[in-house]
């Protein structure tokens, strides 16, 4: 499968087949993510992988509704999927420069936008490797990322970012629309 193959043929999968991942898939997933671009390669992404129900039932329940009367969609996903996999940025990495004294300051006013940037391309390699090797996943980000810490028992500097459930598809979505390349892209000057 070539690479825009993968990217126009990757779904957001929310049924997963109860077949167990691999470890060889597994590690070949996790081999994306090591290959993804960073500010300055700092490689600020940390992945704890869930495979135990009890954790992922706990992780679901901490999911968010984009509205408060809707369940996030992706919550059985998370409950179902033979593993889970928790993204999550190491604080104070990622978009920094050293000032004239040595010290690290913010080089951009996006602060730690850029950690979500960075762990954002590492889930997006982890999913299109994935996809390549038939396995489905749906990036969940809705979710009580202070409850999913503890749950996970990460450290004080480190931010969960997103859930990504990872297993064999039990659904094939067709693929939702796409604005033109014209309505978001502009040449020389942004156009309202």
């Amino acid at each position: 499968m070539d690479v825009m193959q993968a990217i126009m043929g990757r779904r957001s999968i929310r049924k997963y087949r109860a077949e167990p991942v691999t470890e060889e898939a597994l590690q070949t997933v996790l081999e994306a993510a090591r290959w993804a671009p960073s500010w300055s390669n700092t490689q600020c992404w940390r992945l704890v992988v869930v495979r135990d129900k009890e954790t992922k039932s706990k992780l679901a329940d901490i999911l968010i509704g984009v509205r408060p009367d809707k369940a996030n969609p992706a919550t059985e996903a998370v409950r179902s999927a033979p593993v889970i996999i928790a993204a999550c940025g190491e604080r104070g990495v990622s978009g920094l420069r050293k000032d004239e004294s040595g010290q690290s300051v913010p080089a951009t006013d996006k602060g730690d936008g850029w950690l979500m940037f960075d762990v954002a391309l590492a889930m997006q390699n982890m999913s299109l490797a994935a996809h390549a090797l038939g396995l489905g996943t749906v990036h969940t980000g809705s979710l009580d990322a202070a409850e999913a810490a503890g749950i996970l028992g990460v450290p004080e500097n480190i931010v969960v970012v997103e859930l990504l459930p990872l297993g064999w598809p039990d659904e094939e979505p067709a693929a939702r629309p796409r604005k033109e390349i014209n309505e978001f892209v502009f040449f020389e000057k942004y156009q309202r």
